[in-house]
């Protein structure tokens, strides 16, 4: 019989984010996020300096979190943490400091796989108390991964889309890079495109079998699209900075919602969530609206705070694994490769 009480510690580490977070039986008590700043003037991450910040920001993240939580670290039942996927140096960081926590308390310690964070981020205690209803598919969108996955119980999930080579975020980014647009560059097209005709450029939609996914023949086509226009124009980029960046995140959607339409189709379900930092686009979030009233599903979409990477969707996806009883050994290693397991 479990204590009245399940308070959960999540810490977050996987990529350039350090986070940690308190919830109190699915409700969250605190949810504390340190962001790295040092990687804007490379125009990425980068690994070396991301695993020294975790360094430096894990103890100071974790102390707060729990002191905004008002609870005591001993009032903890058990530390989770995320296991991969991600930056190796960065998730060694966060998972030694959670064996050592939990060991030092006498604490359960729970691995969590970071994108199942993310899918499980939709049952963290809110005001509607309105859940998926499983099963359910999941496109779960980042700068690492994009995939379509079939949630049939809280770790019964399987991949059954995916992309074969680039992320969407990462098409994004690297879109942005190319036209001159600081890091972190998906949100900043974002923003341009609002202003933008999202037909005023076309751009290929690859054609890859199943519900699988790539972008980047896209990302290339915007290369050569670019360098051609601006030998007639040096500032064609500038020019139609909005237009392009409207028309290429149509793209990118278009692609992702033409492959879901048809998983939701083929495995009869109507219940449809979003998760990962791209599912903070604008854009994307709209048309799983308009989509999902033509189509009649019933849709998720996550709080912007539970969109990036943060410890709240660790936490709470600590809370079922702590239901039912699936604790961790304290030799456990990260995994930078980790995948959801049918």
């Amino acid at each position: 019989m479990i204590e009245k009480d399940v308070i959960i510690l999540g810490i977050e580490s996987s990529c350039d984010d350090t986070s940690a977070a308190v919830i109190k039986n699915g409700k969250i008590l605190s949810n504390i996020v340190a962001n790295q700043a040092v990687h804007e003037e490379f125009g990425g991450v980068v690994p070396e300096l991301a695993s020294r910040a975790h360094q430096q920001n894990i103890i100071p993240v974790v102390q707060k979190a729990i002191k905004a939580a008002n609870i005591k670290k001993s009032d903890l039942s058990a530390i989770a943490f995320t296991r991969g996927p991600g930056l190796l140096g960065s998730l060694v960081v966060g998972t030694s400091f959670a064996k050592s926590f939990a060991y030092a308390l006498d604490k359960p310690l729970i691995e969590i796989n970071h994108m199942q964070g993310h899918i499980l981020a939709h049952f963290i205690g809110n005001d509607t108390n309105v859940y998926p209803q499983f099963p359910f598919i999941c496109m779960t969108v980042s700068g690492g991964h994009t995939q379509l996955v079939l949630v049939e119980d809280y770790f019964k999930m399987k991949i059954i889309g995916q992309t074969i080579d680039d992320a969407a975020g990462e098409a994004f980014d690297k879109a942005a890079k190319i036209m001159g647009i600081p890091y972190p560059g998906g949100p900043l097209i974002d923003k341009f495109a609002k202003d933008g005709n999202p037909h005023k450029f076309k751009f290929p939609i690859a054609s890859i079998k199943d519900y699988n996914y790539s972008f980047s023949g896209l990302k290339t086509n915007l290369l050569y699209f670019l360098q051609k226009e601006m030998k007639n124009d040096a500032r064609f980029i500038e020019n139609n900075k909005a237009d392009i960046c409207a028309s290429y995140q149509h793209t990118i959607i278009k692609t992702l919602f033409k492959k879901l339409v048809k998983a939701a189709k083929d495995h009869n379900v109507n219940q449809i969530a979003i998760a990962g930092g791209v599912s903070a686009n604008s854009l994307l979030r709209s048309e799983l609206n308009r989509i999902g009233k033509i189509e009649q599903w019933t849709t998720f979409i996550p709080s912007f705070e539970f969109c990036t990477d943060n410890a709240a969707m660790i936490a709470i996806a600590g809370h079922y694994k702590y239901l039912a009883k699936e604790f961790a050994p304290l030799d456990i290693v990260p995994d930078a490769r980790l995948k959801i397991q049918p």
